[in-house]
């Protein structure tokens, strides 16, 4: 009996679909054709837009003929902003000179667009019951239709509307007012829903969820495995910055498919506008097809749902961390490098051995501080300077003379994994081909141009002519410097005895580059991916590229003094006070290294944050042996003999001096007179904290400086 009206029910729910879903066929047809009437005339209404403001430029730009140069081409700055509303702070990659899109209102002298007044627009606006019907019809017969038996058809019903849509967004994407796409998000969400995006939800979930909890470390380093290829000597162009090698390639996928992936490449800024504004996870909407598509997404949205992914997972749980001052890196390598991986998640409380107080996040930046200039220490043997650029670091292939190398760089791994994780910004640079090695991305021949240049332009050389032009016979070997002493490594199995010709000269150049960049370090790389990756997956880590996985772990590498104005809130002074004005004369007189000293004295680190001074977290915490008095900019007679010495003092000086025993003399968290506006945590006072006490070899003139800053 219960078998019977098993298949009473199923034949009536198969009825019930075969019924319904034309009925909900022809209201989407009815839907669709209303709103794309509205569209076409938003089409109307924004290129008679367009076509106007295009011709008040002109005009503009006729009267300025005339006139001075400079007002020539102020004017042209001012109209090449406007018409690049859409694109977003752009920061130029130190690697390839391609552009990295951050944010458009992180740009430096940003100016709020004007709101796009259109008759049409309003209408949209105000009245949005349409775009949501549309949407509630479009998921029903998403539930009823799971096999899509009826996708040709609906597809069929909605290319016109599709169409006039890709017009709209084309044309608003070339409107002053960015966020107008908003009004129609809802039927950029029928459209993902339509198309596949919000049905392969499930499946995308899934996929990273298996991903999420991948544990085997032969698959996530399988990609130290790949040969590397000869480059081209055709020397074909550049790829543009959408396409960089940076960026795996897409399957290949069906028409309608193909045909969702051409519309979000297309309309790329205008859905990161969108995503932007968006509340629910990505991976919970109908925009869940796009977390595995990551070169269609910006850096901030990128890291926008990197950040949710990881806190998903983060335990609460709190691990204190008890090292002393002198040796921070050996203490905690000692306490953490056993630690298992979950341990690791935790939360890490600092305690400096003899100095008393607790951390509430300004030690814990400072041993993340010590710990990444430590970990070049050339007495640990781990890292190398670049020699291409002697900035950058690079591992070092004689990390064997430390008996213990390997384990170093699990730890190494784990802590700058660990520091990403926690969103504290580390003081270290590392090479091109090192950042792919953490991506996953085949490294290949260019990238150990900026390692060794003139070892890059012999191979250059031998590829581009013949062999017999060298003048001497080169076999498959290849010579390294080991501490001075030089030995030959065979490339191959007898090596030694195999000379290059034209013939295997590609497999030659391929070989030694596989050797210089991966096989000569292969095993310390291994450790400290495997270190990496128990902290942050391979999956997740591998939607950014080599620039933003830069800025991921140092922040952005410049200071913009007209971003920290635009930041900044005064206590007693007003922006047109002398003193405040001279402050930030002295700032722009400063150059990039006491700027980043400034910065450091103020925050306690001279990295800037991801989307620049609006992100930035304070954190005042506990002191210990503090006088707390609120302490404010002196009202200062003289700009250079007075607030400029006096600031210079205190960057160069104050910071550097040490109490016996107990850490810094005193910390300095935001510049008295005025304080940085952060998204996270608005501050109500802001002062110098110092220590009870001065030790007696402090110096006259340093201690007759702080006598300067007076209380309240």
């Amino acid at each position: 009996m219960p078998a019977s009206w098993c298949r009473i029910c199923a034949a009536t729910a198969a009825g019930l679909r075969t019924a319904c879903c034309p009925v909900l066929t022809d209201g989407l047809r009815h839907l669709a054709g209303q709103l794309e009437r509205r569209l076409s005339r938003l089409a109307d209404e924004l290129q008679d837009h367009l076509a106007k403001a295009q011709q008040q430029q002109q005009q503009q730009l006729s009267a300025s003929a005339s006139g001075s140069s400079a007002s020539l081409q102020q004017l042209e700055t001012a109209t090449a902003s406007s018409s690049s509303s859409g694109v977003g702070r752009v920061l130029q990659d130190r690697f390839s000179g391609a552009n990295v899109v951050l944010r458009a209102d992180a740009l430096s002298g940003y100016a709020p667009p004007r709101d796009l007044a259109l008759p049409s627009l309003a209408a949209l606006a105000n009245d949005r019951h349409l775009q949501r019907r549309l949407l509630k019809l479009l998921n029903m017969l998403g539930q009823l239709d799971s096999q899509g038996g009826r996708a040709a058809e609906v597809s069929q019903v909605l290319e016109p509307l599709w169409a006039r849509l890709s017009e709209c967004l084309s044309l608003l994407n070339q409107c002053e007012d960015p966020n107008s796409v908003l009004v129609l998000q809802t039927t950029v969400e029928s459209f993902f829903v339509a198309s596949g995006g919000s049905r392969d939800q499930a499946a995308t979930l899934r996929r990273l969820a298996s991903a999420g909890a991948e544990t085997n470390n032969s698959e996530q380093l399988s990609h130290l495995d790949l040969e590397i290829s000869a480059p081209d000597t055709a020397a074909p162009a550049a790829p543009s910055a959408s396409a960089t090698s940076t960026t795996p390639k897409e399957p290949a996928a069906d028409s309608q498919k193909a045909f969702l992936l051409s519309f979000a490449t297309r309309h790329r800024g205008l859905l990161n506008q969108i995503l932007r504004q968006q509340t629910t996870p990505l991976t919970r909407g109908p925009f869940a097809w796009l977390a595995e598509h990551p070169r269609l997404l910006d850096f901030d949205v990128k890291v926008q749902y990197f950040r949710s992914q990881l806190d998903s997972g983060r335990p609460r749980n709190t691990e204190t961390v008890a090292v002393n001052r002198q040796r921070v890196f050996e203490d905690s390598f000692a306490k953490l490098h056993r630690k298992s991986r979950n341990e690791w998640k935790q939360h890490f409380q600092i305690h400096f051995q003899g100095e008393e107080g607790q951390d509430a996040g300004g030690l814990l930046r400072e041993w993340y501080a010590i710990l990444s200039r430590e970990i070049f220490n050339p007495n640990y043997a781990l890292f190398k300077v670049n020699p291409g650029d002697q900035v950058t670091y690079t591992i070092n292939a004689a990390s064997h003379i430390n008996n213990n190398h390997l384990t170093y760089f699990k730890f190494v791994g784990r802590l700058i994994a660990k520091a990403v994780y926690d969103n504290k910004l580390l003081e270290c640079y590392f090479t091109r081909a090192f950042y792919k090695h953490i991506l996953g991305l085949p490294v290949n021949c260019s990238d150990l141009e900026s390692e060794d240049y003139d070892f890059y332009k012999g191979l250059r050389f031998l590829l581009e002519n013949d062999v017999a032009s060298l003048g001497y016979e080169q076999t498959f070997s290849t010579e390294v410097s080991v501490f001075g002493v030089t030995e030959t490594r065979e490339l191959v199995p007898d090596g030694r005895n195999k000379v290059v010709t034209e013939d295997n000269k590609a497999e030659y150049v391929a070989r030694v580059c596989q050797e210089r960049m991966i096989g000569s370090i292969r095993q310390q790389l291994a450790a400290f991916l495997e270190g990496f990756y128990d902290i942050i997956p391979k999956r997740l880590i591998s939607i950014f590229n080599e620039q933003e996985l830069e800025l991921l772990i140092s922040g952005l590498p410049t200071i913009d003094i007209d971003d920290l104005r635009a930041n900044t809130l005064y206590e007693k002074y007003s922006a047109t006070s002398p003193q405040i004005q001279w402050l930030w004369r002295a700032l722009r007189s400063f150059d990039q290294a006491d700027r980043a000293r400034f910065i450091q004295f103020v925050t306690g680190t001279s990295k800037v944050p991801l989307g620049g001074f609006a992100k930035l977290e304070g954190m005042r915490g506990q002191q210990k042996f503090q006088l707390q008095p609120d302490w404010t900019l002196p009202v200062y007679e003289s700009y250079e003999i007075e607030l400029r010495e006096m600031l210079l003092l205190a960057i160069t000086e104050l910071r550097a001096v040490r109490a016996p025993r107990r850490g810094p003399l005193f910390e300095f968290y935001f510049f008295p007179g005025f304080h940085l506006r952060s998204t996270w945590f608005r501050f109500k006072y802001l002062e110098f904290t110092f220590r009870l006490s001065l030790p007696a070899s402090t110096n006259s003139e340093l201690r007759s400086a702080i006598q300067q800053f007076k209380l309240r």
